[in-house]
């Protein structure tokens, strides 16, 4: 009876296809031929518009409601890059994170002329690629840690 793969082998496949399912998502918002809030546009501006009857700061509208969820969007880039690399080199998922965004943006500037390639959605999905990779750094050194104090 042979054993299957050790926990290191198993653990890396899950990531390895939680990343292609991850890219593979993130592929299709960024190449959707329309604006992937362009059905919800409506109700967001009338969500914030809500708000800022109720007295939400101007700086709290669209715009930032937008780099946020940019932001958000390449937090798991960040988690999953870093998560699948080794400790010492999961800093690698900052610059990861960083040509995947310019290439999204060059890719929508050149096959999606309804799209907006902005350099504000690569900062933003940069800090997002970077909050992930922060986090598995944080869960890493907590981990070992933990494992010191036993």
């Amino acid at each position: 009876m042979t054993a299957g793969p050790s926990k290191p082998v198993r653990r890396r496949r899950v990531l390895a296809s939680l990343l292609a399912g991850y890219l593979l998502v993130l592929s299709l918002i960024a190449f959707w031929p329309s604006p992937v809030d362009e059905g919800a546009s409506g109700m967001i501006h009338r969500v914030l518009g809500w708000l800022d009857e109720r007295g939400m700061p101007l700086w709290a509208g669209y715009g930032l409601l937008e780099v946020s969820a940019n932001v958000v969007l390449f937090v798991p880039f960040g988690i999953l890059v870093a998560a699948f690399l080794p400790l010492r080199r999961a800093w690698h998922a900052l610059p990861a994170g960083l040509f995947a965004s310019i290439f999204i943006e060059v890719g929508q500037n050149l096959f999606r002329p309804e799209r907006f390639a902005t350099v504000q959605d690569v900062l933003a999905n940069s800090l997002g690629a970077a909050v992930g990779t922060v986090i598995v750094y944080a869960l890493a050194y907590r981990h070992d840690d933990e494992t010191e104090r036993r």
